[in-house]
């Protein structure tokens, strides 16, 4: 009888709306069926899996329809707006899955688990905004919702997007229910958007903040509680590189945990891109000398069976 083995994969929100796209729901579909390619593999091959996604065009995108509304129907803030992408975005990657299976002629079921993720209430980072959401913004729109008081900041590439707080997630609330149903064999999508961040009032209970958790630290915390096998982040480039963007990029194809910690401290990665994929992974490696690889969302398998992408090691 061959071992089960469990597999946490993170797919960013920018796979079902890339940058640049103005995506409709049709559109966002249409995407999410084209980026289940390795997750299908898996479980095909087997694996227990749970998908983790990302949100960050589309919680901007759900700001933005909140602050046209606003003189209508009174804004949701922005913890709610993350349950509210978990939920819809969750909705299309489960149907999409279970079609995907059908057709293969497997009969997995795959559930949506709204996720709560517990984070500190003093967390230095929600007076530190840096979590980039949304799409790229006009120089003039950037400037409006500065004098608004929202930060904004140019990421990567170079575009003005926003930035809200990130805490460090530290626990996930639905953690057993999630290894419960891993294990009558469901496929389970968690944590969207890097779940929904609380906080335990001494008083209240579990109570709600207003932040964005980021979804590869996320899912790091979700694969090491569930002890996961395989820590896969499937992102838009295909492997890891040192001096991205310059004439002296080079692709990583593995590095250890000390060399990854090494060149984050030099500032080798974006800080709102690759960096917090390559923490994310590191600190899932440390932790349980798990494999963690990163790599482009098509070359999700081939990476997998050794072949691509940036593997990091113990």
């Amino acid at each position: 009888m061959t071992e089960t083995r469990t597999a946490v994969i993170a797919v960013g929100g920018n796979a079902l709306s890339p940058p640049g796209e103005h995506s409709t729901i049709a559109d966002q579909f249409r995407h999410t069926r084209e980026s289940l390619g390795p997750i299908v593999d898996l479980v095909l091959d087997g694996w227990r899996v749970v998908v983790v996604h990302g949100n960050g065009p589309q919680v901007g995108d759900e700001l933005v329809r909140n602050e046209k509304a606003r003189s209508e129907v009174a804004p949701l803030p922005l913890g709610v707006l993350v349950a509210s992408t978990a939920g819809w975005i969750g909705y299309m990657l489960q149907q999409s899955l279970e079609n995907a299976l059908r057709k293969a002629g497997h009969s997995r079921d795959v559930v949506t688990v709204l996720t709560q993720v517990e984070v500190a209430a003093d967390d230095p980072a929600l007076k530190d905004p840096k979590k980039f959401i949304g799409h790229g913004l006009s120089v003039v729109r950037a400037r409006e919702l500065k004098a608004q008081g929202h930060p904004v900041k140019k990421d990567a590439k170079g575009h003005f997007r926003r930035v809200v707080g990130s805490p460090r997630p530290i626990a996930i609330h639905e953690l057993a229910t999630i290894r419960t149903l891993l294990g009558r064999d469901t496929v389970v999508i968690a944590c969207g958007g890097g779940g929904v961040p609380i906080y335990r009032d001494p008083v209240l209970g579990l109570e709600g903040i207003d932040a964005v958790v980021d979804k590869d630290l996320a899912a790091a915390v979700l694969a090491r509680e569930l002890g996961a096998d395989l820590f896969l982040i499937l992102t838009d480039v295909d492997a890891v590189y040192t001096g991205w963007g310059t004439e002296e990029q080079r692709a990583i194809s593995s590095m250890t945990v000390s060399e990854a910690d090494r060149l984050a401290s030099e500032g080798a990665f974006g800080e709102g891109s690759m960096a917090p994929k390559v923490a994310a992974a590191a600190d899932y490696v440390r932790r349980t000398q798990g494999r963690a690889i990163i790599t482009e969302l098509s070359k999700g398998r081939a990476a997998v069976q050794g072949v691509g992408g940036t593997e990091i090691l113990p």
